[in-house]
């Protein structure tokens, strides 16, 4: 939408400007207006005392019962305990020699109270809390009405409070003109809302609660409308773009492959092998996604794909998101290829932790053209690093990587070249027409054949005898020749995996890979086990060795982080052991069950957690235990989390971020978004008839060009 992007220092104030964009990373009135809130109280409503979280910082409504002042003992000052209730639990303020406070705060009074939570001597309390009090004095009739009012309640910072982010909006509010609406009248019509003004008013100032549910109605459209016009704009002008088609050839690269190949290719694999053949024969740049179940063959097609536009003498990159993976896809393929067909395509690796010589030789490989095949990390993104025709680009697990990462690499074509992104995380259809609605997708939901089922359970530490039996039922596979994963959520007790999906619990301890990898070698249980250890800090050739050993069968059981979450195949690997399940997010923990059970041998999964039952913790990982249906868990994710955790911040570029907008509850709306929003760019492509929306896109596309300067 089309909002001011006056800066807020000329409205606010430079001192309250910078807290809002230091805290809240709010800098203009456009963001300030889309700054939502996330629930409404009321003055006559008291919140609930007994289901505050502790440590977390929290608004609430309360009556204050007493007043008291007292001076310390052994010290000057004196501290103020403030006791407030909500008619059924009390919780105490305090104040720290401001007696003063007294003439404000009396007996009888109601208020909002914001602060962080503790507990002392057993009691919740907040220590030098900010508060608003409400007014004494009102008749019974503006009494009633002033308690009914909503009260928004906003996302807060400590020194940026709701009530401060209310005023500042107010203000805003104030010297605002009449808002330019980017929607067809049409719309507007049949989905019965607001004006773009109205909503903006009854979101942050409703007077009864209709009002502000009749914004976010409004302002839900608003977003569905203008992401799907982003999306398909978008799509249009990919289809306008030159690219160089790439035509594999009879008795090629592509044929040679798979006539070595020991297997049949799924059903799935030949469908959407035939549409990215399709793509790339095209005289415009393919832009599909392929999704598709842990092991269900996503990196083959992708390599099939790339001898195709080898064939044509172009070159193709894969992007992976860890050194491991990438190592491990260099690896795969070499031995996919074998020996004379990888050293035909200059099947070249390069990554950010490589010695300077090697670095130099894979440059110098891309540079010429005889390396027709590259594997890489975030090193590709990399000034240095020119290609001689650039004509496939293949981004492994997307969601780590941005919009800005993706469109880096794809710049590095002469001609943009053909763009096949996957994902082993399914994508509900929602998820996907509302985030990647400007690409094709492929979907491979078929297991290669002989692929055994992976069984899973849920052991809770309170379960000691279960907890012993993980270990022994771990040492009873190594007896059978086989392998195990223990997945831990920390690298030691201070530090996690960069990017990775783990929460924290205060005063809990996360198991730790260094802890357990020395706890478990001491077991008599593992008296004779070969035990391994892997996280992300290791030095690249660390690493690479470590998991050549394990893949050796040198190693019987590799403690490591999440490094080992996608891509790393170790067929002989048979039980996954998951420590801290519930500080995982569902996705995460599917991705990481799929590393065993990819041989002749069934897989076994135990997820250990501490979640307390009736937890939302908890239910997650029963809800991953329960199925193997990645699709179904990751609908199951959109609904206990919400988008923002699960899709991450990396969508962002022309793809608007979701304020509003829930995919899974607003899954017709968006679908009818769609139908108007091409309805409108089939009738008027360049929009001149729609010169806000244009003007709305146009901001979008500048927001993106940024994101990708910045990278």
């Amino acid at each position: 939408m089309l909002l001011p992007l006056t800066t807020l220092d000329r409205l606010l104030g430079d001192r309250t400007a910078k807290s809002f964009a230091k805290h809240l990373g709010l800098k203009t009135v456009s963001d300030l207006l889309q700054h939502y809130p996330r629930r409404y109280s009321s003055r006559g409503e008291l919140t609930p005392i007994a289901q505050l979280p502790i440590g977390e910082a929290v608004t609430v409504v309360a009556e204050i019962l007493d007043v008291r002042e007292r001076f310390m003992a052994g010290r000057k000052g004196s501290i103020l305990e403030v006791r407030i209730t909500d008619g059924q639990a009390k919780m105490s303020l305090s104040f720290f020699n401001q007696g003063w406070r007294q003439k404000d705060l009396k007996p009888g009074m109601r208020g909002l109270f914001a602060g962080k939570t503790s507990l002392f001597n057993n009691n919740i309390q907040l220590a030098h809390p900010d508060y608003e009090l409400f007014p004494e004095e009102l008749t019974d009739e503006v009494a009633k009405a002033w308690a009914d009012l909503p009260i928004p309640i906003y996302p807060a910072a400590s020194s940026a409070t709701t009530w401060a982010i209310g005023r500042a909006i107010g203000v805003v509010l104030d010297t605002l003109g009449e808002l330019e609406d980017e929607l067809p009248a049409q719309v507007v019509r049949d989905e019965s809302i607001l004006t773009l003004s109205q909503a903006m008013h009854q979101i942050h100032q409703p007077k009864v609660k209709d009002q502000w549910q009749a914004a976010r109605e409004t302002l839900r459209v608003h977003e569905a409308f203008v992401l799907q016009s982003s999306l398909l704009k978008r799509r249009a002008e990919n289809a306008h773009q030159n690219s160089t088609p790439r035509i594999s050839m009879a008795g090629g690269v592509q044929s040679r492959f798979d006539q070595t190949l020991p297997f049949t290719l799924t059903d799935g694999q030949i469908k959407v092998g035939n549409e990215i053949a399709e793509d790339l024969g095209r005289p415009h740049p393919m832009n599909r996604l392929l999704q598709g179940e842990v092991g269900s063959g996503k990196t083959l097609v992708a390599l099939r794909a790339m001898l195709a536009v080898a064939d044509s003498q172009g070159q193709s990159a894969m992007l992976a998101p860890t050194e491991v993976l990438a190592s491990q896809h260099f690896e795969s393929i070499a031995k996919t290829l074998g020996e004379d067909l990888a050293k035909d395509l200059g099947l070249t690796l390069l990554t950010g932790q490589m010695n300077t010589a090697d670095r130099k030789r894979s440059l110098l490989q891309i540079v010429s053209g005889k390396a027709r095949i590259v594997v890489g990390t975030h090193a590709l993104l990399g000034d240095k690093v020119e290609f001689y025709d650039l004509g496939l680009v293949v981004v492994d697990e997307q969601h780590r990587f941005g919009v800005d990462q993706r469109e880096t690499l794809r710049l590095k074509g002469k001609l943009p070249p053909h763009v096949l992104t996957m994902t082993a995380t399914p994508i509900p259809r929602t998820v996907a027409v509302t985030v990647f609605g400007d690409l094709d997708i492929s979907t491979l939901d078929q297991l290669p054949a002989g692929r055994k089922e992976i069984q899973s359970h849920v052991v809770r530490f309170e379960q000691a005898a279960l907890v012993s039996r993980t270990w022994a039922r771990i040492a009873e596979e190594v007896a059978a020749g086989r392998q195990a994963f223990v997945v831990c959520p920390r690298i030691d007790e201070s530090e996690t995996e960069e990017g990775d999906d783990v929460e924290s619990e205060p005063g809990i301890p996360m198991a730790a890979a260094k802890t357990i990898a020395k706890n478990l070698s001491e077991m008599p249980v593992f008296a004779s086990v070969k035990i391994g250890l892997l996280h992300g800090r290791m030095s690249s050739e660390d690493k690479a060795s470590v998991m050549a050993k394990f893949a050796a069968r040198e190693i019987d059981v590799l403690v490591s982080t999440t490094v080992i979450e996608v891509g790393v195949d170790v067929p002989n690997a048979t039980v996954m052991v998951v420590l801290d399940a519930d500080r995982f997010g569902v996705s995460q923990l599917h991705q990481l069950r799929g590393r065993v059970g990819r041989g002749g041998h069934a897989g076994l999964c135990l997820l250990l957690t501490t979640a307390e039952e009736g937890s939302l913790a908890l239910e997650r990982v029963r809800a991953v235990a329960a199925t193997l249906d990645g699709f179904r868990l990751s609908e199951i994710d959109l609904e206990l989390r919400g988008e923002g955790d699960v899709l991450g911040a990396n969508q962002s570029g022309t793809r608007s971020s979701l304020k509003l907008l829930r995919v899974i509850q607003d899954a017709d709306l968006i679908g009818r978004m769609r139908i108007a929003a091409s309805e409108v760019l089939s009738a008027d492509p360049t929009l001149e008839k729609h010169p806000t929306l244009a003007e709305t896109l146009e901001r979008l596309d500048e927001q993106a060009k940024a994101n990708i300067a910045k990278a």
